[in-house]
């Protein structure tokens, strides 16, 4: 009779995308993967296939639980200022109260990867439009009820905010000076005004 395997998949997937995160791809080895998930090697391996594999999976279980909730609050919004001025500040203070900023996984792992591995560029690029198309969509809401600026199309305010946001994820790895940070938030907000 085969033994159960007693773990949850997603909570070892989550673990998974903070030690990704944290280390980047190439620094984390099989053995930091064995020791901070908790799992034997042939239990990880068997379940989740190799270390290419465990990271595709983490980073498809990132983008469903951190961007897709990023992207709902913005295709729900009915105050679209507000609501990407409330991103901007979600993603400053989770870098400005960590130990270690970690900036944003999908850039960290379109920075390391994306030039040498098609597949993990297709995700990264799927994760961006998703995210612009959000904006957009959002951003023209906001444009037909007349709260936002139509000086710009909003699929060049959506790439705007799409680059602007991700700028933000890298500086905020080495910059926790929080002032420059908010004028550049603020900077961005005011595109929006008439």
């Amino acid at each position: 009779m085969a033994r159960t395997k007693n773990f949850n998949k997603e909570e070892i997937l989550d673990k998974a995308a903070e030690l990704f995160w944290t280390k980047g791809y190439y620094a984390t080895s099989a053995n930091d993967l064995v020791n901070e998930l908790g799992l034997s090697r042939s239990s990880l391996y068997g379940t989740f296939g190799d270390k290419r594999s465990i990271f595709i999976n983490s980073l498809h279980r990132y983008r469903t639980q951190i961007v897709q909730k990023m992207i709902k609050l913005i295709d729900n919004s009915t105050d679209i200022e507000e609501t990407i001025k409330d991103i901007f500040t979600f993603i400053i203070e989770q870098d400005l109260t960590s130990k270690i900023p970690k900036g944003c996984l999908m850039v960290n792992t379109a920075v390391e990867l994306s030039a040498t591995d098609a597949e993990i560029a297709k995700i990264i690029e799927q994760n961006q439009k998703d995210i612009e198309d959000s904006f957009e969509k959002a951003i023209l809401k906001g444009q037909k009820k007349g709260t936002i600026s139509s000086r710009q199309s909003a699929n060049n305010l959506a790439k705007f905010f799409y680059n602007s946001l991700t700028g933000l994820r890298v500086s905020l790895k080495y910059n926790t000076l929080k002032s420059s940070i908010d004028e550049v938030v603020k900077l961005n907000i005011s595109v929006l005004s008439h």
